[in-house]
């Protein structure tokens, strides 16, 4: 039999089943039936009602970076039911920077995956996840009301079937089969249109078969001589748009080139007049916006010289042979560091008033990944030797590629340097990274024949294996002197690799 129970408003009753009662005595829960129920049984039917549960800990999206908007969830590390400790791995979530693993904050058992893995752009605040502390029943754990369900840009993204290509309707003139169309000025096609006429009425006499503008005043002479009548072509009823056979999608017109070009609708590949959406991770959608703001934002200036890499090569040849293997460019970034430190003015970023002096030589290093350029940072470059900034470039280039750098790992830096030789290029310019005031982009090395002096003045060809360094700076921290000085003590100390190690 079936019993509804009302639990009485007393709070001596409510102490005696909730067990607060000062007394030892066993508590009495009065039943609408006048039955009598333990304190024991009474808590255990207290506990197992839904409105005494603890509300679940929400997991939401965190902000992993200082420019994070959004998020997108790579894997979930752990399963529903499954218990979490404090500092365990939740799940990887794919920054504007990198792939960052989220860490549990307390203990508990996960208990709603809200968002699912393979979701994007999960806007800084969004429910991903619930957590419940042991003991509850987490299968029957409810999204709270608050919350609301996911936006449908942060759901999992579904290949759609690609839209059938829709033929363009020509704007003012119509394309007859077997009737040739001829390429418009724009002045004539304004002519023609304004006086009603048609370029096939008359002669084309410019380059190429250009209709000219000459072209077009000929037409409106020979109408108002009643030589020639308007040209209006009737109108033809819409027709629904239709799949064009392969065949069909293939067919090249007869005439050499339209006079109105088709414009370009998403569509199948390879198909004439469509194009491919190819979508932005938000990685490259964050550097696109910084490189925009800072290309348009930043007066850069630029200043190229030539190093001679000699004494470089001589010097790793040596290392080499003791079995420490370093690279061309670990020399780059220690002489960059030893200049910065004689020159702070140039270690420098800009604030928005004026230059801020660095007390620190952190030397961001670009790295080029299959989600953008990321540039981690070799911290206190300056105190470092070449064979620990070796090691240092190495650890951090392959988690750059692997996604797995931390944001303490990429953000900040003082100076960055950005190397294309090992590419074969042999010069290029680089976009500043704000709020850093220079980046230096540094070519491959090749030998050159120059004609040198010894010290008795006897002249020889010699061979020389020289790099073209080109620094871009940022103009209102560092001025053109500046800059020059700079490269000027840059190259004595990369041409001197001695003091480097």
């Amino acid at each position: 039999m079936a019993a509804t129970w009302r639990l009485g408003c007393d709070p001596r009753v409510l102490r005696c089943v909730l067990g607060f009662s000062g007394r030892r005595g066993t508590g009495v829960l009065t039943g609408a039936a006048g039955w009598s129920v333990g304190r024991g049984a009474g808590w255990r039917w207290l506990h197992s009602t839904q409105w005494l549960q603890a509300d679940p800990i929400k997991i939401l999206m965190p902000s992993l970076s200082p420019t994070m908007e959004e998020g997108n969830i790579v894997k979930w590390l752990k399963k529903e039911g499954e218990a979490v400790s404090a500092g365990d791995a939740l799940c990887e979530i794919e920054t504007d920077k990198a792939v960052v693993t989220l860490d549990a904050s307390d203990d508990g058992i996960l208990a709603k995956i809200v968002i699912e893995e393979g979701s994007k752009n999960i806007r800084l605040g969004s429910l991903i996840g619930l957590l419940v502390e042991e003991g509850q029943d987490w299968k029957h754990v409810e999204i709270p009301k608050d919350i609301g369900p996911p936006s449908p840009a942060s759901k999992p993204s579904v290949p759609q079937p690609s839209p059938e290509p829709q033929i363009p309707t020509p704007v003012k003139v119509g394309y007859t089969p077997g009737k040739p169309q001829l390429r418009l000025s724009p002045a004539a096609r304004n002519i023609l249109e304004k006086h009603t006429l048609d370029a096939s009425q008359g002669t084309a006499t410019g380059p190429r078969g250009i209709f000219t503008k000459e072209d077009a005043l000929k037409l409106v002479q020979l109408k108002q001589m009643g030589k020639i009548t308007e040209s209006r072509p009737a109108p033809t009823p819409p027709t629904p748009p239709t799949a064009p056979l392969p065949t069909q999608a293939m067919a090249r017109p007869s005439h050499p080139r339209p006079m109105i070009p088709p414009v370009s609708t998403p569509g199948q590949p390879n198909v004439v007049g469509t194009f491919t959406e190819i979508p932005a991770s938000n990685i490259r959608r964050v550097i696109a916006k910084r490189l925009t703001e800072s290309k348009s934002t930043i007066p850069h200036a630029y200043m190229t010289v030539d190093c001679d890499l000699g004494a470089v090569l001589k010097v790793r040849q040596n290392l080499v042979r003791d079995d420490i293997k370093v690279s061309v460019n670990d020399f780059i970034i220690k002489a960059a560091a030893v200049t910065l430190k004689q020159m702070p003015d140039v270690n420098v970023s800009w604030d928005g008033e004026g230059p801020k002096q660095l007390p620190f030589i952190d030397i961001s290093v670009a790295v080029a990944t299959d989600r953008g350029l990321m540039t981690p940072v070799i911290k206190d470059a300056a105190a470092k030797g070449v064979r620990e900034i070796a090691d240092s470039v190495k650890a951090l280039s392959k988690k750059a590629r692997d996604g797995k750098l931390l944001p303490e790992e990429y953000q900040g830096g003082s100076f960055s340097i950005s190397n294309l030789g090992m590419f074969g290029i042999d010069e290029f310019t680089s976009v500043i990274n704000p709020p850093q005031a220079c980046i230096l982009s540094v070519g491959r090395f090749q030998p050159v024949l120059r004609l040198t002096r010894d010290e008795e003045g006897n002249a020889s060809l010699q061979q020389h294996q020289l790099i073209k360094v080109t620094m871009s700076s940022d103009s209102r921290a560092v001025d053109d002197e500046l800059a020059t000085r700079f490269l000027e003590s840059f190259k004595a100390n990369l041409e001197n690799p001695v003091r480097l190690i």
